[in-house]
């Protein structure tokens, strides 16, 4: 059987090497799966969180859904109403987070939420008990910011910019320019985590997470938690109101603690619910092709922060009448 003899490479020439493409070594939120069409995935996901800051409705959501349900559970309107004492601020203070828990400011919890899906275990029982040890941390971090922004609130009283409403350059307030500052930051961060997830960044938390493994939830938890230090919602602000006048430091951590958990309760509930219900099918869909996984977190955290920026940044300046922004009829 005739062989075929191996000739010897020309002199000068170099031998094949395998082109190695630069990716970000696997970390929390890259998990070294990137998703062949990552364009696709970030242009669908950029403009999902477009189209919702164009039909998002500021009225109904606040009134209509946030004022009504926390109504309900105070059983007297919330809105205006003198908050006689500490332990009624304390619940007030629940309430309200729990009322918000779909404003604008809130959205970007369901990109929080997103790593900790299709977590595997035998029993419901086991993945839900799995599931309450990130939820843990996300808890812990937003409590943690909420509270020392609440201490600081107690201590500078009403001097603080959220509470100027004078309508300044562009009819622009105080409380509008921080909430537009703090929000447009917080949706950079989130956008940028998306592309993290995509291997597109390096995951900024990469090495700090190899060290403490919980860095990750405490972080976004945090970020959850410095919604309170821009947030506008009228009820939110009767409490902050209510907490700078007090000068009480201990009340204004308690209260502020207590509405960013409010703020992610029902958001938790669900996510339990879905782990406890599809959490074993999600973890099988997802392991096939672990880049589904990567695509899931990226676009989860590039929609939310895409609307972050444009409805806190572009949205508000349209409002104003400074700038062109396409918003539906029910929007405007």
């Amino acid at each position: 059987m005739a062989q075929t003899a191996q000739r010897p490479a020309p002199v000068g020439s170099r031998p094949d090497r395998a082109v190695v493409t630069a990716r970000p070594t696997p970390s929390f939120f890259f998990n070294g799966h990137a998703p062949r069409r990552r364009g696709l995935v970030i242009a669908v996901s950029a403009l999902f969180g477009f189209a919702l800051t164009v039909v998002w409705s500021a009225e109904f959501v606040d009134k209509t859904i946030g004022d009504t349900v926390a109504d309900t559970l105070l059983g007297h309107p919330a809105k205006g109403t003198p908050i006689p004492g500490a332990l009624a601020g304390v619940l007030f203070a629940l309430v309200t987070g729990i009322a918000g828990t779909f404003t604008a400011c809130n959205i970007a919890v369901f990109s929080a939420l997103a790593p900790l899906t299709g977590g595997r275990s035998v029993s419901r029982r086991g993945r839900m008990a799995a599931a309450l040890r990130p939820l843990g941390q996300l808890a812990a971090g937003a409590v943690a910011v909420s509270a020392v922004y609440g201490m600081l609130v107690a201590m500078s009283g009403t001097g603080m910019p959220q509470f100027d409403q004078s309508q300044g350059g562009g009819g622009l307030s105080g409380r509008l320019i921080q909430a537009m500052v703090v929000y447009g930051l917080i949706g950079l961060v989130m956008t940028y985590l998306g592309l993290a997830a995509l291997g597109v960044v390096r995951d900024p938390l990469a090495k700090l997470s190899e060290q403490y493994p919980s860095a990750p939830m405490l972080f976004m938890g945090g970020l959850i938690g410095a919604f309170l230090v821009g947030r506008p919602f009228p009820l939110f602000r009767q409490l902050f109101r209510d907490t700078a006048e007090s000068h009480n430091v201990l009340y204004g951590s308690v209260a502020f603690g207590l509405q960013t958990l409010g703020n992610i309760l029902v958001m938790s509930l669900l996510f339990l619910l879905v782990t406890g219900l599809f959490g074993d099918r999600l973890h099988r869909w997802m392991t096939k092709r672990p880049s589904r996984s990567a695509a899931l977190m990226a676009a989860a955290f590039i929609a939310a922060g895409v609307f972050m920026v444009l409805y806190w940044d572009l949205r508000i300046l349209a409002r104003r009448d400074l700038i062109w922004y396409p918003m539906a009829p029910w929007a405007a």
